[in-house]
């Protein structure tokens, strides 16, 4: 056998959302108050086809000792981050819990995406943050958010079904040299669901990438194998690379 062949591949770990379980379709009534935690699968599609190994990550599991076992951190898209973790106004929150509404504010995702992006950071794991996990990635650093981007010619909140590259106009051009331009090139087409986007950056934190109306579209921290994109590339339909970028980097670190 081969270096190659018996290299272990790199495990990459995904977060995902905690909802009860009667607001499945069809789910069994005697499940109701149960609770399911998912994900997206069209992520452990792509990162498997990369030659990583998915896995999912609950709330309960210890930021710290998923350092010990993980190669690279995926912090995945979702409702906003909670305005309590960044300063901004709290009036705006519904208090609809979110185990009835997973599209609401979730206090317990926000404490462990953000317990676990600083581990990731500390232990210089590969981290990936898509949409708000880019916002989480930022907030973690002390940064704070833009908390609803006024409308404008590049529509940021598509109205189209999910998988997509995006329309022509929402298109983003990222500075030389960083990761994002070797991954992504000059300029890429994407496309976008979000309504909130980084403000002031965090610590050490640099906006890398910008729509024309001047919207930060990647973050990365220089000098770390970290990368955050403000779209959705698990449903890109032309494979942008960003998830190969995170399994390749979390296999060099191995």
């Amino acid at each position: 056998m081969t270096a190659d062949s018996t290299r272990r591949k790199p495990l990459i770990g995904l977060t995902g959302r905690r909802f009860r379980t009667e607001l499945v379709k069809g789910s069994h009534p005697g499940y109701g108050q149960r609770l399911t935690d998912s994900f997206f699968s069209d992520f452990a599609e792509r990162i498997t086809r990369a030659g990583g190994v998915p896995v999912m990550l609950p709330y309960d599991a210890d930021p710290a000792a998923l350092g010990d076992w993980l190669s690279g951190v995926v912090i995945t898209g979702g409702q906003d981050v909670h305005p309590r973790r960044w300063g901004g106004d709290e009036s705006v929150v519904s208090g609809i819990d979110p185990l009835a509404d997973p599209s609401v504010h979730d206090p317990s995702r926000d404490e462990f995406e953000i317990a676990l992006a600083r581990v990731a950071l500390e232990r210089r794991l590969p981290l990936l943050g898509v949409c708000r996990g880019m916002q989480v990635l930022n907030v973690a650093l002390g940064g704070t958010l833009v908390p609803d981007l006024p409308v404008g010619p590049i529509k940021h909140l598509m109205s189209v079904g999910p998988v997509s590259d995006g329309d022509p106009e929402h298109s983003v051009t990222f500075d030389a040299g960083t990761i994002a331009q070797k991954v992504f090139g000059d300029r890429l087409v994407t496309n976008s669901w979000h309504h909130q986007a980084i403000d002031v950056c965090g610590d050490g934190l640099v906006v890398t990438g910008r729509t024309d109306d001047g919207v930060a579209e990647s973050v990365e921290l220089p000098g770390a194998p970290v990368l955050g994109v403000q779209w959705h590339p698990e449903w890109m339909i032309t494979d942008d690379g960003a998830l190969r970028w995170l399994v390749d980097a979390a296999a060099d670190r191995r």
